[in-house]
């Protein structure tokens, strides 16, 4: 599974829904789900970013660690319009804008290396992660017709 770095604040926002692109120098052919990774360094000027204050960034959010997975989506498309781009306020001109859609946020980071500048491969055991957080506790059974349940006091 591929996997792509974003440096916080805006993987945060990607993460909680409110910047669905990232913004990269480079195009891909990809298409598919992808692994977001907030990489271990901040964008700090990004941290006054009226977009990024509209949106609710907190410093406390598990969702702003750094060196993690924190969600999941689907790399849908990549726009390299430039002044025709319809990418809205999250997109930077002059960059590839990376569409990224059905973005689901882990329950809790899970701590990972990872690599700036487009895809990378995900290790097989980070994604046996990443599926095992995704697919939650398991459910308890339903009891079988006609059975009955048992109390402590038998």
């Amino acid at each position: 599974m591929q996997a792509i770095s974003i440096r916080q604040p805006w993987a945060w926002a990607t993460a909680r829904g409110h910047r669905p692109l990232s913004n990269q120098s480079e195009s891909t052919h990809h298409r598919g789900t992808v692994l977001i990774h907030a990489a271990m360094r901040v964008d700090l000027s990004a941290c006054d970013d009226p977009q990024i204050r509209a949106a609710g960034w907190d410093p406390n959010d598990p969702l702003a660690a750094m060196g993690a997975i924190i969600a999941v989506a689907e790399l849908t498309d990549v726009c390299a319009e430039g002044a025709a781009c319809q990418c809205g306020p999250w997109a930077v001109p002059g960059e590839y804008h990376w569409k990224l859609e059905a973005v689901q946020a882990l329950p809790r980071p899970i701590v990972a290396l990872g690599w700036m500048g487009g895809l990378w491969e995900a290790p097989p055991s980070l994604v046996v992660n990443v599926r095992a957080m995704l697919v939650g506790p398991p459910r308890p059974r339903e009891p079988l017709e006609g059975s009955r349940a048992l109390t402590l006091s038998e």
